[in-house]
């Protein structure tokens, strides 16, 4: 065996090797993405095991407010049905329409001073408000992942390994621009 086809060999064992280390840090990078989806899901489900006794309490005291409570109902079932798809646009969507919701139902419920003085309701509020803050830190370690597997995935030479493996770019979450708003408390109650 010459010397010439040692090298040869050499190199394509060092590119072997290269190959391998790219292959496995898209495969570490895809797994990334589904344990910060899967964290997503947990404090999803959290949340909305929480929500039917908050609406469950105020229906208690807000008669009036049927349909704040019930939209709230609708978009936590269909926040649940996205995410066990794994439709991160339909997550999104249902989760505006479900916040927009509890900050709708969190300011009526300032005209109900019963409700306000309730213990359950407040230790719900707050749990709520908990799982709404650890909800929006995750969404932002998912998009993180997702913008770390899209960057890899099109990048030189990872592109060329992505494309024959089949690794495909992920979608970020979002929430809707309303979601970030402040609540504007004079149409709420109808100033």
């Amino acid at each position: 065996m010459g010397i010439t086809s040692v090298v040869v060999l050499v190199l394509l064992v060092l590119a072997f090797g290269y190959c391998v280390v790219l292959y496995n840090n898209l495969v570490a990078l895809k797994h990334k993405l589904g344990q910060a989806w899967s964290n997503i899901g947990v404090l999803l489900k959290q949340r909305n095991s929480e929500l039917p006794k908050l609406v469950e309490t105020c229906r208690q005291y807000m008669s009036y407010e049927r349909e704040a409570l019930e939209r709230i109902v609708q978009a936590r079932a269909q926040a649940m049905s996205a995410h066990e798809r794994g439709d991160v646009r339909g997550v999104g969507e249902s989760e505006t329409r479900m916040r927009q919701g509890l900050s709708r139902l969190f300011a009526l419920a300032e005209n109900y001073p019963e409700l306000k003085a309730n213990d359950a309701f407040r230790q719900l509020q707050s749990r709520i408000t908990d799982l709404e803050e650890a909800i929006s830190d995750r969404r932002e370690l998912y998009n993180e992942a997702v913008n770390q597997n899209n960057t890899r995935i099109e990048q030189f030479p990872d592109v060329l390994l992505a494309r024959v493996f089949g690794f495909k770019p992920a979608e970020l979450l979002r929430f809707s621009a309303e979601e970030t708003a402040d609540v504007d408390v004079k149409t709420l109650f109808g100033g």
